[in-house]
């Protein structure tokens, strides 16, 4: 299996997937805004918990500051409602069951938990710019901590 690795400058693989609401959510829509796109293994597990609430008491300043978050995971909808309503997420969270988006931005492959190899959901989050490129792919993030470094990357950490 050959991991793909997205890097600044490579053009964001466009999707539309359903979201909590059962809406559909494309990333062409948000051309000319600056979009974080982050995946996480599983809805309502501590981890993607503690990121997601990050994101969110982040949120209003990510705003102002010109950003969109979405959340996506391969949980189903009703889950992620679920999830949005337990921990009050306002911003989109999607749906990819079957694992395609996952895979065309290389948060899909090999990883190594506890010593051992196995094949999973590798935690990563994208920044797009507004004509649709990747301006930073970070893979292997860690849940706790993460969304303080990026705003810290992205120039909004005070």
């Amino acid at each position: 299996m050959t991991d793909i690795r997205l890097a600044p400058g490579d053009a964001a693989p466009d999707f539309t997937l359903p979201d909590a609401q059962g809406g559909e959510v494309s990333l062409r829509s948000f051309r000319g805004k600056r979009v974080i796109l982050y995946f996480y293994p599983a809805a309502m597990t501590p981890g993607c918990t503690k990121q997601a609430c990050d994101f969110r008491d982040s949120l209003t300043e990510l705003t102002d500051a010109g950003y969109v978050v979405l959340g996506v995971s391969k949980d189903k909808p009703e889950r992620l409602a679920k999830f949005a309503e337990r921990d009050k997420l306002t911003f989109p969270l999607l749906s990819d069951p079957d694992l395609t988006v996952h895979k065309a931005y290389g948060a899909y492959g090999t990883k190594t938990m506890y010593g051992k190899t196995t094949v999973g959901v590798l935690r990563s989050t994208f920044v797009i710019g507004p004509d649709g490129t990747v301006e930073r792919a970070l893979y292997n993030v860690k849940a706790t901590g993460h969304v303080a470094r990026l705003k810290k990357e992205l120039g909004l950490a005070g």
